[in-house]
């Protein structure tokens, strides 16, 4: 088969590679569509120590079914599906509580690391255990579908705390996380969501996809303005950016008894509030990737709820993955979300 490898960082290989053949309780998947993801890109450079040449990347995808192992029970060849980065074991005492994305054992397809290489998507073929897919719905391409793992991300950190419609939120940086969290947000009712950014060509979109009021935080007033939007402060705040300046803005921006969802992690270490938390009762809370909230994505890109059109630059060839990688990491052309289609046939 061929796949994009990286051989060496900085530089993508179409080249051909061994095809998976499916183990006990695996699945071999035709994939379709793989769009690229901000750690791949972080990758290319060797800088997160996590995609060690050579590895192929990717795991943002979706594909048809191919063939099956032994013991596979609930999918079958022909069927249309996506399915989790993660490979969780399905053993240890974090997956039996049903938090399998802090899975003691897991593995993330598509990074090469020092304890294990697990091949990604990147290719036109991969091999995952059954119990990570998920059927897509009839009306949902893949394409589309291949936004699915990075919206569970968004929605996970929209869900570490309730949030009604009775709530105000702020979401601090509205990159891809950002606004699928502010999507997902946007579906629970909520009316006033106020989109917090750098960039005023992110916080426009945005504005289109639902958030009620921008403020651009190269502003030195814009805590100011966020509490005069709020009428004195937000009742949740996301971090979806993860540096010490995002993170305190956040905490700054919340009614007394506020809670801070910190889903963003750029920085290892940031100064904290102490005392300022203390004495507001502020809750925070971490969202590390997705637990299973698959289906209810599906869902919310089968009914629109989703711009996931809206949310992809472009959609480009496979084959052409090395010119397309460097245009994002180089930041060209106001490139953000990039899907590889690894099968020139979609239907």
């Amino acid at each position: 088969m061929k796949a994009l490898v990286m051989n060496e960082y900085k530089r993508l290989d179409y080249m051909d590679v061994e095809k998976p053949v499916p183990k006990d309780g695996e699945v071999l998947i035709r994939l379709k569509a793989c769009s690229v993801c901000g750690s791949d890109v972080h990758g290319f450079d060797g800088s997160t120590g996590r995609r060690r040449p050579p590895v192929i990347m990717g795991h943002e995808a979706a594909g048809k079914i191919e063939a099956v192992g032994k013991n596979v029970k609930k999918f079958k060849p022909g069927d249309r599906v996506t399915f989790d980065s993660t490979v969780y074991c399905n053993e240890c005492d974090m997956c039996e509580q049903g938090m399998v994305n802090l899975c003691r054992n897991r593995q993330v397809l598509g990074v090469s690391c020092e304890e294990y290489n697990r091949p990604g998507c990147f290719a036109e073929y991969v091999c995952v255990p059954e119990y990570i897919l998920y059927a897509l719905p009839d009306s949902v391409t893949y394409v589309q579908a291949s936004l699915t793992e990075p919206l569970s991300i968004g929605y996970h950190a929209a869900t570490r705390t309730t949030i009604t419609e009775k709530d105000s939120v702020v979401i601090v940086g509205v990159g891809t996380i950002g606004l699928f969290a502010l999507q997902v947000v946007k579906s629970f009712g909520v009316k006033q969501i106020i989109a917090v950014d750098i960039d005023d060509t992110r916080l426009d979109f945005a504005k289109e996809t639902g958030a009620t009021d921008c403020v651009n935080s190269k502003d030195p007033d814009a805590l100011e303005q966020i509490l005069k939007l709020s009428g004195g402060g937000v009742t949740v705040a996301i971090d979806a950016t993860g540096i010490e300046a995002t993170a305190l803005l956040c905490i700054k921006s919340l009614q007394l008894g506020g809670r801070v969802v910190l889903v963003g992690n750029i920085a290892r270490e940031i100064s904290f509030p102490l005392q300022y938390v203390v004495t507001r009762q502020i809750s925070l809370f971490g969202s590390c990737a997705s637990a299973g909230e698959y289906p209810q994505c599906l869902d919310l890109i089968a009914s629109g709820q989703i711009a996931a059109d809206k949310m992809i630059s472009k959609q480009v060839p496979l084959k052409d993955g090395d010119f397309w990688m460097k245009k994002i990491y180089n930041r060209e052309d106001g490139l953000t979300k990039i899907v590889f289609l690894c099968d020139e046939d979609q239907e």
